[in-house]
């Protein structure tokens, strides 16, 4: 069956109760497979058979449990400041809700608790008779609760109407009973025993007031939270200079298409993903990479939407637009990160949908046990411990203990081109214990290149060089390209060849100059009968270096050995050194025979070597290291290593940046370097340590206060919290959990991904095409 997906936009959701009501009645929607909702980014993802359910559907049955669905747009900036705008309404709204309670709470304070002091309590007695000040405390807390606090009663009656109570129905609860209990005591004290017809305005008043300041620094705290990809979407512009029929044009950026000619001045963003065709510059990639550098970019180079042009101006061909650019993936790929739950919060949202109920039943029992077994005014000490116990148990704290922190380290991870699919990847990266690192084009940069060229006999290195490299040119071999651009990459110019020819296997012929030209492995040399003897030894260390030999013939003699090698990417023995560091074994896994590979790993430090394994073994290699117990990453280019990144605990897809198969792994790195491997299992171990503090925070501090608020330190030190700071307490529960979650942003990388020169002269890689050097000669 295909399912659809749909994301929206979730107002009026405050607590994990709020979560777990709005996931439960999604799930009811007729064709609905799956609900995820998230608090923290106030989004819904349902999964949902578009034969049975659709958004209007979904859009009804959440307005039914209290709240309000919006549409959301596709990621770009319009949604952005749509975003922004909502944002900046709701806390606009909050602060002047904050500003209205403060300003009538002040004196409400001053007045009821002034007239509990000893020095003041006679003058103001002396002023005003106790009724009169009563009702004065009610004139000022009464617009309190109906104008400032009324979102709490909405929200809340909607709750309790769906009985599903949550944060809203507690503060609604506790508020309302100290305001309804003080108003019957005012107009009918007689009602009460005697000496418990006390008025509790203050405290009403001190509840809406203080947990409204909460709501609005909350409400702060998480625009921040989301900060990241916000940054991620300004990077897209809003119009592109095309050239359509002779004439430059500027365009909305939507009506820009494949194919269209793009202009690009000096300084200007980068509006789609192409390859340029004109022109030559420097690029910024260090919004999508990491990597600081500019990268030079000229003709047939990749040039990806978002980054930003340097002083010179070229014009590209748009490939990719609108939705399929690299920075729209990333995007949604943060954002489905960002919304996804991993494991860790399963049981927490289990808890938190039969917490607020259980509270209510704890704050009912607080209340009769303290009637029935308390001191005299007994009915003063149960309504204050029973309304203390539905302040403090707020739920807002775990509803808000992993999304606010998966947020926080997903978008930081994307700043550092790391990108994690979801939160699930995220956790369990933070738990593995080994990782197994494909060797081409993961350890290695992907591609042969020419490490050796000895001469043997009287001719010089340049001459022979440039011999062998006219007619490796001919070649289209991953060794032949290496040895040809090597030549040309010493100032060389390669003469003309004649009669051409290649024979599978062994190697290439053909006349320069005059001269026959023969270059191929020893297998060729011995059917040509050309002695190796000479170089036997010095061929022997090539070898044992991890080299592969070629042999180069002239006029019938031996003329040069040569030697290629698929060398170590720039930072990965440093790389492997801090994986190490973090206590992780890392393992090798090549095609290469035993002795070259065990040479590799030797120079660089690798634990295991899983050498030999053909490409549709890969899986097997790493489902034999989870059967002995290990929790492995495997890391791949994201070519041809599907099935190993599938089978692993986490699959790591490791590119270029710019045409990266960005589907292939849980975690991109979108960075060639393998330091950002170091530095995504650190981010994801430092995510999981906040989440759990998060989770400790708000559970241990539910189970500690608690018993604190029902009374149970007042038989021992005589002590009753009141309400208003049970109200502050709670409060203070939501806002640790969100500065811990937001100390995320300043995660510093472990491992920084120095300049790389080869980048600042080369075409961006496509690392979409088979890697070169892995097959035919190339030892890779």
């Amino acid at each position: 069956m295909d399912m659809n997906q749909l994301s929206f936009r979730i107002e009026g959701m405050t607590c994990a109760g709020c979560v777990a009501r709005v996931e439960r009645v999604l799930k009811k929607v007729p064709g609905v497979e799956q609900a995820n909702v998230n608090l923290a980014a106030e989004k819904a993802t349902v999964a949902f058979d578009p034969m049975t359910a659709g958004a209007e559907g979904l859009f009804e049955a959440v307005r039914k449990a209290g709240f309000t669905p919006h549409a959301e747009a596709a990621p770009g900036r319009d949604e952005e400041d749509r975003e922004r705008a909502a944002h900046e309404a709701e806390v606009a709204g909050l602060k002047r809700s904050v500003a209205f309670a403060a300003v009538l709470t002040l004196p409400l304070v001053v007045v009821a608790m002034g007239r509990h002091l000893p020095g003041v309590q006679p003058a103001m007695l002396a002023m005003l008779p106790e009724t009169v000040w009563r009702w004065l405390e009610f004139v000022l807390a009464t617009p309190v609760l109906l104008v400032a606090g009324r979102r709490f009663f909405s929200a809340g009656w909607a709750e309790l109407s769906h009985f599903n109570p949550g944060m809203n129905s507690l503060v609604m609860i506790g508020s309302s009973a100290a305001y309804l209990y003080s108003v019957l005591a005012l107009l009918a004290p007689g009602l009460f025993p005697a000496g418990t017809a006390n008025v509790y305005f203050e405290a009403a008043g001190v509840i809406v007031t203080l947990i409204l300041v909460g709501r609005y620094l909350e409400a702060v705290a998480k625009g921040r939270t989301s900060e990241a990809i916000k940054k991620l979407m300004r990077l897209q512009v809003k119009t592109a200079r095309v050239r359509r029929g002779g004439e430059e044009i500027e365009l909305p950026i939507a009506k820009v298409v494949a194919g269209d000619l793009v202009l690009v001045r000096p300084g200007e963003r980068i509006p789609v993903d192409g390859a340029v065709t004109e022109g030559v510059s420097f690029v910024d990639e260090s919004m999508i990479t990491g990597e600081p550098v500019p990268v030079e970019k000229r003709e047939d180079a990749e040039v990806v939407g978002g980054t930003v042009n340097g002083t010179g101006a070229f014009v590209f061909r748009a490939t990719r637009v609108g939705a399929d650019t690299v920075l729209s993936q990333i995007i949604r790929m943060v954002e489905e990160a960002q919304g996804a739950k991993p494991p860790i919060q399963r049981m927490a949202d289990r808890i938190a949908a039969v917490f607020v109920p259980v509270v209510i039943l704890v704050a009912a029992v607080t209340f009769g046990m303290w009637l029935a077994l308390g001191p005299d005014l007994a009915l003063n000490f149960a309504f204050v411990a029973a309304v203390s116990v539905l302040l403090i148990a707020c739920p807002c704290a775990m509803g808000l203990a992993t999304p606010t922190a998966i947020m926080v380290g997903t978008g930081r991870g994307a700043e550092m081109g790391v990108l994690f699919r979801n939160g699930a990847a995220l956790e369990t990266l933070a738990r593995v214990d080994a990782v197994v690192l494909d060797k081409t084009g993961t350890l290695t940069i992907g591609r042969p290149e020419l490490v050796d060229f000895l001469p043997v006999g009287a001719g010089t290195e340049g001459e022979l060089l440039r011999l062998v490299a006219a007619v490796e040119s001919r070649s289209e071999h991953p060794i032949a390209e290496a040895i040809a651009r090597a030549a040309r990459d010493r100032g060389l110019a390669l003469p003309s060849t004649d009669g051409f020819s290649a024979e599978p296997g062994f190697g290439v012929e053909a006349r320069v100059e005059g001269r026959l030209v023969q270059v191929g492995a020893d297998r060729y040399m011995g059917r040509l009968g050309i002695d190796l003897g000479p170089v036997a030894d010095r061929r022997g260390a090539l070898a044992a270096g991890g080299r592969t030999p070629l042999y180069a013939a002239v006029d019938g003699e031996l003329a040069a050995l040569i030697a290629v090698a698929d060398p170590l990417k720039e930072g990965s023995p440093e790389a492997i050194e801090a994986l190490h560091a973090l206590g992780l074994e890392v393992a090798m896994l090549t095609g290469d025979n035993r002795t070259t590979a065990q040479t590799i790993a030797a120079g660089v430090g690798i634990d295991r070597v899983l050498a030999e394994v053909l490409p549709e073994d890969k899986a097997a290699e790493v489902k034999r290291l989870q059967e002995e117990g290990r929790r492995v990453a495997f890391v791949g280019d994201g070519i041809n290593d599907a099935p190993a990144l599938a089978q692993a605990d986490v699959g790591i897809a490791i590119g270029t940046g710019t045409d990266i198969a960005i589907e292939a792994g849980e975690v991109v790195l979108m960075s060639g370097d393998l330091r950002g491997i170091i530095n995504a299992v650190a981010l994801s171990r430092q995510t999981l340590r906040t989440i759990r503090g998060n989770f400790f925070w708000a559970y241990a501090y539910n189970v500690a206060l608690i018993p604190v608020a029902a009374g149970a330190l007042y038989p021992l030190a005589g002590v009753l919290l009141n309400p208003m700071f049970a109200a502050a307490a709670m409060s203070v529960s939501s806002l640790f959990v969100l500065t811990n979650s937001l100390r995320l942003r300043g995660f510093r990388p472990l491992l920084a991904n120095p300049p790389r020169a080869d980048r600042q002269n080369r075409p961006a890689s496509n690392p979409l095409r088979p890697a070169p050097g892995t097959t035919g000669r190339s030892a890779a």
